[in-house]
């Protein structure tokens, strides 16, 4: 028997999970979302990658956001 994880974020990227939040919310309702400027002032996916890489109060928001998200998603 294989154990499966129970951590919803388990075999997820940080890039698929802004990339998800992107393509579903757009940078636009994100920044009104989670208001950090990686998303507010001229948002990329790398800007956005890079900031969240190097601020874990940011990461664990994303994370969240993504986590209370996934019913939506499907």
């Amino acid at each position: 028997m294989e154990s499966k994880s129970k951590d919803p974020l388990h075999g997820l990227t940080l890039q698929k999970i802004v990339e998800t939040l992107v393509h579903y919310y757009g940078f636009d309702t994100l920044g009104e979302l989670i208001p950090i400027k990686c998303f507010i002032s001229n948002p990329t996916i790398k800007s956005s990658l890079t900031f969240l890489r190097k601020t874990d109060w940011a990461r664990k928001k994303v994370e969240e956001l993504y986590i209370k998200s996934i019913p939506k998603f499907s």
